[in-house]
């Protein structure tokens, strides 16, 4: 596919796309999803949404009350968009890190980016240190945007020469306090459509993330399936949810699909599900996205109530079990909506709402978007036959200077790391991970990399690491340790290790389950058998609950 001229004057993304040869097919077979060739997502988010919709129109709430407009929004865009361009000299192309919780002035930050046609590298603000050095060093930011309580490792983490800005701080130099000097009026730069709008790393299943490339065009495609034909909203509606925005799931949710029809979102800055759900039927809710363990909770809770008012209710970020599905349903009337997406693919491509939704089953190819199965042998796969899920769409995995692409795109298809199967009638339904990501709670958390930061405690000679199915997360991460000679297996040690890990990399990822063993499975060449350990943590569940290892 030949590229438009791009706007970019630091062509960093444009040098270190995959070669053509490499990218997945790309389609655009509905009339929305025909872009001009110049476009600017944030112009069409938010400059042509208050040209719509109104500038009085409300755009974020927070739990305390408080409400941004429209006309709001777009000032602080653009007042972000000035202090990048004119404070700290940022041109098209070059690359803003942004770290922090969902907040309005994490969504201003990310909106004036792309005004001033920067690239938006956006991150869970749980990372640790080492983690954001990594994403760094792939990303190359020239300037880093941070919460101010989030920012104290923040100068170890980023590269030599790259500027810091902190937000919510008060001090002179504060990013609020240089956007009450800006006159809040900014000219986007007309990017092509096809420009790199964000780079999303990815909980990938090694140590080293890897960078996921989206265009302009790629952030209103979502919106223009998924959204338009799934959700179906309107003006009226008020998103809330859970994920993080640094979680493309998170980004479409709550700030993409309700800009793209005017309606607001509700920002939690962290909540736990039964938090979300009083905030969300505060601020009269009526979307709400967030994992099926959430609801889960919210109805072990005995308050399936604080959900009624929704008019849709998403599940994704994990598999959604049948038996959840029912028990929503019988409490609340609601008929969850099911959905699989990828950080590839930018958001969910297989999904079904209202009658066409079936328990037990994600759904079908949205609008917009085929999928299929493959076999072991790269074949179509008969009806009912396991195998690789693949999808074509308009969007698709890009990865920046990774020669893992080849391992992502066959053929023109996206193929991901879920195993499913699609019955007579198009409907798929999801089998298992078929590589080694553990999904616990809506995170995707990588095995090897929980396995690195394991492997960094003076104690450990050698671990692996699975992930165990659990009723609550939907799957722990499971830890099986070999020690040091003479060193004490207990309960201590167990902490000690799991301390360890919360130190090192992000919290979520440390082993709720710690098992010593004297040996790990290896076949005759020595390669560690995980399959094995999957295996015997599957079978074993029940009774090693039941034993308190290490849970």
């Amino acid at each position: 596919m030949e590229l438009s001229p791009s706007a970019h004057v630091d062509t960093f993304t444009r040098d270190n796309l995959p070669p053509a040869g490499q990218w997945p097919v790309f389609e655009f077979t509905l009339p929305e999803l025909q872009y001009p060739d110049r476009l600017n997502a944030a112009t069409v988010l938010i400059d042509d949404a208050v040209e719509i919709f109104g500038a009085e129109r409300p755009a974020l709430h927070t739990p305390d009350g408080g409400t941004w407009s429209y006309g709001q929004l777009k000032q602080h865009a653009n007042q972000v968009a000035q202090v990048l361009t004119e404070d700290f000299g940022v041109v098209p192309g070059n690359r803003v890190l942004l770290r922090g919780p969902n907040n309005p002035w994490l969504v201003a930050a990310w909106l004036g980016v792309l005004k001033a046609g920067a690239v938006v590298v956006t991150t869970m603000p749980v990372l640790r240190a080492s983690e954001v050095a990594t994403i760094c060093e792939l990303t190359e930011p020239v300037v880093a945007i941070s919460d101010h309580r989030f920012s104290a490792d923040l100068h170890d983490a980023v590269r030599a020469g790259t500027a810091v800005v902190t937000y919510g701080a008060s001090d002179d130099s504060d990013l609020t306090v240089r956007c009450a000097g800006k006159s809040g009026i900014f000219k986007d730069v007309p990017t092509a459509a096809d420009d790199v709008a964000l780079l999303g790393p990815t909980s990938g299943t090694t140590g080293t993330p890897k960078i996921t490339m989206h265009f302009h065009r790629d952030i209103l495609a979502n919106a223009d399936t998924f959204a338009r034909h799934i959700l179906k909203p309107t003006s009226e509606d008020v998103f809330a949810g859970s994920p993080p925005l640094a979680f493309t799931f998170g980004l479409g949710g709550l700030v993409v699909f309700p800009l793209r029809f005017g309606a607001s979102a509700l920002l939690t800055e962290r909540a736990t599900p039964m938090d979300l759900a009083r905030h969300a039927a505060a601020a009269g809710a009526t979307v709400l996205f967030t994992a099926p363990t959430a609801y889960r909770a919210i109805l072990k809770e005995g308050r399936g109530d604080l959900l009624k008012n929704l008019r849709v209710a998403v599940s994704a970020g994990e598999h959604l079990p049948k038996e959840i599905w029912e028990a929503v349903h019988e409490a609340t009337g609601l008929s969850l909506v099911n959905g699989i997406g990828a950080t590839e693919m930018l958001h969910v491509f297989i999904s079904a709402a209202g009658d066409d939704i079936r328990p037990g089953a994600t759904g079908v190819a949205i609008p917009g978007f085929r999928a299929t199965i493959f076999d072991e042998d790269g074949n179509e796969a008969a009806p009912n036959e396991p195998g690789r899920l693949a999808v074509i769409g308009p969007t698709g995995c890009r990865y920046l200077n990774d020669e893992r692409q080849l391992n992502y795109v066959h053929n023109g298809w996206n193929v991901t790391g879920d195993t499913f199967v699609r019955d007579e009638e198009g409907y798929f339904y999801y089998q298992a991970r078929s590589d080694n990501m553990i999904i616990s709670s809506g995170y995707n958390i990588g095995a090897p990399e929980v396995e690195a930061a394991i492997d960094q405690h003076p104690d450990v000679v050698e671990n692996a690491v699975v992930g165990r199915p659990d009723p609550e997360r939907g799957s722990v991460v499971c830890a099986f340790i070999v020690l040091r000679e003479g060193v004490t297996a207990d309960a201590a040690k167990r902490k000690e290790i799991q301390d360890f890990v919360k130190a090192t990399i992000a919290p979520y990822k440390y082993p709720r389950d710690v098992r010593f063993v004297t040996e790990l499975p290896r076949n005759p060449s020595g390669k560690l058998q995980h399959f094995k350990l999957r295996a015997a943590v599957s079978e074993e569940t029940t009774e090693l609950a039941g034993a308190g290892q290490g849970r």
